[in-house]
C-alpha cells in the first residue's frame, strides 16, 4: 500500500531586509527600498547590457526632504550612494558595485513639474523629470526647452544637469550649463542648498550652481532645476549637404555661421564611414544623396517674425 502526502509548492521567500536598511524603510517605506533581485536588475545593469553591477539596495525617495534623510541615514551606516537619473548613460557613472555597501538612489519618483513661467520663459523642474515632458511642458506654452538628445525618452533633468549634456543644439543654445538658471542640491552632509533663481541678470557674488554642473553627482544630488525656455520658431529648415573633404565642411560652417549667425541650431558632420556603418546596420537603408561624397553635413536653422530663411543673402 502506498502512501501519499500532500506538501505545500516551495515558494523561494523575499529576501530578508538588512538591518542596515531598517532606518531607510522607516523613512521611505518598505515599496520604496527594493532587494528583490528582479527589481534590482534594470538598475545594475547599463543600457546596453555588456555591464552589470550590485547593489544592497535601491531606493526610491519623492522629496528634496527625504533624499536629504536617506543620505544622513546612508551615511550613519556607512553606505556608499550611487545617483541615478534615467540611467542611459554608457560610461558606468551611475552603476554600483558593491552588494554590501552601495545603494542606487533612484530619482525617478521626483518627476513633477513645479512651474511653468511663460513671461519669464523659465520652467522649474525635479531632477528626475523626464527631458521630454519638459520640452512638452515648453510647448504647451509656444516655447521650446532647446537641449535635443537621442535619449529624451528616459534621460531625466537631474542626469542632464550632472553631466553637462550637449545635445545637437549647443550651437545656438549651449551646453547644459548655459540652460540652468538655477538649482536645489542635497549635499553629502543632508543639507539642502536652496539656489532656485530664476534671475537671469545676477551679477551676486560665485554662481555656485556652477560647481554642480558637470559634477557627476560626486558633490551632491541635484533634486530641481530652474531652466530657461527660448520662443519657439515659427519657420525651420533643415538641408542635408554632401562635399568632398573635412575641410569644404569647415569652410561651409564657417558661411553658414556667419550669414546666419544665431539663426543656425546644429551642424553635424557625418564622415562617410558612419554613413556605410549606418546602412550596414538598415536593411534597405539607402545613401540620402543620388553622387556619393566623402562627408556629409546636416544642419539645421530657425527663425520667427520677419526673418525669412528663403531668402538668400547677397553673394
Amino acid at each position: 500500500m502506498l502512501r501519499t502526502e500532500t506538501r505545500e509548492p516551495i515558494v523561494n521567500p523575499e529576501p530578508a531586509i538588512p538591518a542596515v536598511l531598517d532606518g531607510l524603510v522607516e523613512i521611505l517605506g518598505a515599496n520604496h527600498v527594493l532587494r528583490e533581485s528582479a527589481d534590482l536588475s534594470r538598475y545594475c545593469r547599463d543600457w546596453t547590457g555588456d555591464y552589470e553591477g550590485q547593489a544592497l539596495a535601491v531606493i526610491r525617495p519623492s522629496s528634496a526632504d527625504e533624499v536629504a534623510r536617506v543620505i544622513l541615514e546612508c551615511r550613519d551606516k556607512g553606505l556608499a550612494v550611487v545617483p541615478q537619473g534615467g540611467h542611459t548613460g554608457l560610461v558606468n557613472g551611475a552603476l554600483p558595485g558593491d552588494s554590501e555597501r552601495h545603494v542606487v538612489l533612484s530619482l525617478e519618483r521626483l518627476n513633477r513639474i513645479r512651474r511653468v513661467d511663460a513671461d519669464n520663459f523659465s520652467i522649474v523642474v525635479e531632477g528626475g523629470c523626464v527631458l521630454a515632458a519638459v520640452k512638452e511642458a515648453a510647448e504647451a506654452v509656444d516655447c521650446i526647452f532647446p537641449l535635443s538628445l537621442g535619449a529624451q525618452g528616459s534621460y531625466q533633468i537631474g542626469g542632464n544637469v550632472a553631466t553637462n549634456a550637449g545635445g545637437i543644439n549647443v550651437l545656438r543654445y549651449g551646453m547644459m550649463r548655459d540652460l540652468v538658471l538655477g538649482l536645489e542640491v542635497v549635499l553629502p552632509d543632508g543639507r539642502i542648498w536652496d539656489g532656485m533663481t530664476a534671475l537671469r541678470k545676477d551679477n551676486r557674488g560665485v554662481d555656485l550652481k556652477q560647481v554642480f554642473i558637470g559634477s557627476e553627482g560626486i558633490l551632491g544630488v541635484i533634486t530641481a532645476v530652474t531652466l530657461k525656455l527660448f520662443p519657439k520658431p515659427e519657420k525651420t529648415e533643415t538641408a542635408f549637404v554632401g562635399l568632398a573633404t573635412v575641410a569644404d565642411a569647415i569652410a561651409l560652417y564657417n558661411r553658414a555661421r556667419r550669414q546666419c549667425s544665431d539663426l543656425l541650431s546644429a551642424f553635424e558632420l557625418i564622415p562617410v564611414d558612419c554613413l556605410d556603418i549606418a546602412k550596414e546596420s538598415v536593411a534597405g537603408l539607402a545613401g540620402p544623396l543620388e553622387t556619393p561624397c566623402s562627408v556629409y553635413v546636416l544642419l539645421e536653422a530657425g527663425a520667427s517674425g520677419l526673418v525669412d530663411l528663403r531668402v538668400l543673402p547677397a553673394t
